[in-house]
């Protein structure tokens, strides 16, 4: 399977973000990797023993549906952290395209830094949860295991996604091009028109 440029470019990234916090950066992706591809390969290797147990011997594993629930929930909240270091997010930039560099570049320092506030704030209230979900007491049916403990990463991810949005909205300040995350410089490929 051959790799494009993007692909190669995030196997091998390495943060340019100024003293510390490059390879603090460069840390962090490291470990989102790991956490994406370990929990993307465990739900498959999950799901595929559950089907095969149901068939050769007619019943599911009953705790398979729980495993897969508390890796959707790493995957996902581990996902918009990786999401946002890549400059893979949604982006609704009508307004946004039509205003000149360096116009774009404060308009994308606000957004980074509205968006990680916006993060954080998730992350105090999903604390707030867990809190809430522990004081009950309530445990997974077929694991045995409190239910708080597959939120726990939700505001882990919420927070290294605010992370991300800070370091974002720092490279822009010190950078003359506009960034979308700390090492994706804004543009857009034309993929339909290249052959």
């Amino acid at each position: 399977m051959e790799m494009n440029e993007d692909d190669i470019a995030e196997k091998n990234y390495r943060s340019t973000l100024p003293g510390p916090l490059g390879p603090i950066d460069t840390w962090i992706s490291r470990i989102e990797a790991v956490i994406l591809a370990m929990g993307v390969i465990l739900m498959a290797v999950n799901t595929i023993a559950n089907v095969l147990s149901r068939f050769i011997l007619g019943e599911s594993l009953h705790f398979s549906e729980e495993i897969n629930r508390i890796l959707i929930v790493m995957i996902t909240f581990a996902g918009i952290g990786y999401a946002a270091r890549h400059g893979r997010h949604i982006r609704m930039s009508a307004i946004y395209d039509a205003v000149p560099t360096g116009g774009r570049r404060w308009m994308m320092i606000f957004i980074c830094l509205f968006t990680a506030l916006v993060m954080f704030v998730l992350c105090y209230y999903s604390i707030g949860y867990i809190n809430t979900v522990y004081s009950r007491g309530r445990v997974l049916p077929s694991l045995s295991m409190p239910v708080w403990i597959i939120y726990v990463w939700v505001p882990i991810g919420f927070a290294i996604t605010g992370i991300q949005y800070l370091l974002t909205a720092i490279k822009n300040l010190t950078s003359r091009d506009v960034y979308l995350s700390t090492h994706v410089v804004d543009g857009y490929k034309d993929t339909e028109t290249e052959v």
